[in-house]
């Protein structure tokens, strides 16, 4: 596996010389922050991204995420140009040797919790998502903001694109999934890069907006859309665990055995009784998750893509950008490769 580590740019209070001591770590997952969705991205940004974190002794060869707008999604307004842009996207990531992109298809907002600093017992703070505090909430006719949704949208705006998504639902969202893998695949292939969505977070509709990238069912789906190894998955632990109803590690052997993982982020959930969660440390008895099992999956089935540590608490005082701090993180990456290397000896 390629250990990788998510790093938000020069303004990332993670700074790449401590992500270059994390022992066995490999690469930077990031991305170019200053263009808009649908634009694309400068030559001139992506060469000096490539730099800089290869000038730290790592590797700029994963990216996280070329965002899809809300046209593409909607297959409305601007949705042809935007798709050529992405194309371009694609080609210009491969120019710099980028040999994996991470997106994914959630309308409106990329994932959803309900606090972002949830103090557990011994402290240490993370993210959760409660039943309790969405329940009475309504975006169409209350002014809400939650932990995950794009700040830059007006309630108004959110409100329009609620309507929109519920008015398009599920088979809409569909039909323009495969427009859009019809028109990127064939380019991803031809640049060498593989295409990994990542499901939705949570798995199932929130506020009646349709979400597709849910389950075993609808990952098979999605993968038959295009059938290549350039239209991969970016399987989420974390996500798809959420729901109870999502066998991980049968979801993990399978696809890694098909070889249509391109990207495994790795974290532990622990579901309450309501189907609520919170995040939880790395380590497999702090929450639902077998961890080892998921490793040991990826091991016998000979997965060989990038690998990450997700969601991280928030410990030993550390203060930064929830679920993306060093110190959590890194004891999972750490965690992570003494998995791997277990697994890996047994066989």
């Amino acid at each position: 596996m390629k250990l990788s580590f998510r790093w938000y740019g020069e303004s990332d209070p993670v700074t790449l010389q401590y992500i270059r001591q994390i022992p066995g770590m490999r690469s930077v997952v990031s991305a170019i922050y200053d263009v808009q969705p649908g634009g694309v991205w400068s030559r001139e940004s992506l060469k000096k991204m490539k730099e800089t974190v290869e000038n730290n002794g790592l590797l700029f060869d994963i990216v996280e995420s070329v965002p899809v707008p809300e046209d593409i999604k909607l297959g409305r307004g601007k949705a042809k140009e935007y798709i050529e842009n992405y194309k371009e996207n694609i080609r210009r990531c491969a120019e710099v040797g980028v040999k994996c992109i991470t997106y994914n298809f959630m309308p409106v907002f990329d994932w959803t919790r309900t606090e972002l600093d949830r103090q557990a017992p011994d402290g240490s703070t993370s993210l959760v998502m409660y039943w309790e505090q969405m329940k009475n909430l309504n975006p169409l006719t209350d002014d809400i903001h939650l932990p995950g949704w794009d700040s830059s949208y007006s309630q108004s705006e959110v409100r329009e694109l609620i309507s929109a998504y519920s008015e398009l639902g599920e088979e809409g969202l569909w039909k323009n999934l495969e427009v859009f893998l019809k028109e990127i695949i064939p380019v991803a292939e031809e640049c060498g890069v593989r295409m990994a969505i990542h499901p939705d977070d949570p798995p199932y509709p929130i506020f009646g907006i349709p979400r597709i990238i849910t389950c075993e069912e609808n990952l098979d789906r999605m993968l038959k859309i295009v059938d290549s190894p350039a239209n991969s998955l970016c399987l989420c632990t974390g996500s798809l665990g959420c729901a109870k109803s999502n066998d991980v590690v049968k979801m993990v052997r399978k696809y890694s055995a098909m070889d249509r993982i391109a990207f495994m982020h790795m974290r532990n959930v622990a579901i309450m009784d309501d189907g609520s969660f919170e995040e939880r440390a790395h380590l497999s008895s702090c929450g639902s998750l077998d961890m080892y099992e998921i490793t040991k999956a990826l091991v016998e089935t000979g997965f060989d893509g990038y690998v990450r540590p997700d969601h991280g608490r928030m410990i030993w005082g550390e203060t930064g950008k929830p679920g993306y701090g060093l110190f959590d993180r890194a004891l999972g990456a750490a965690y992570i490769n003494g998995l791997f290397e277990a697994c890996e000896k047994e066989r």
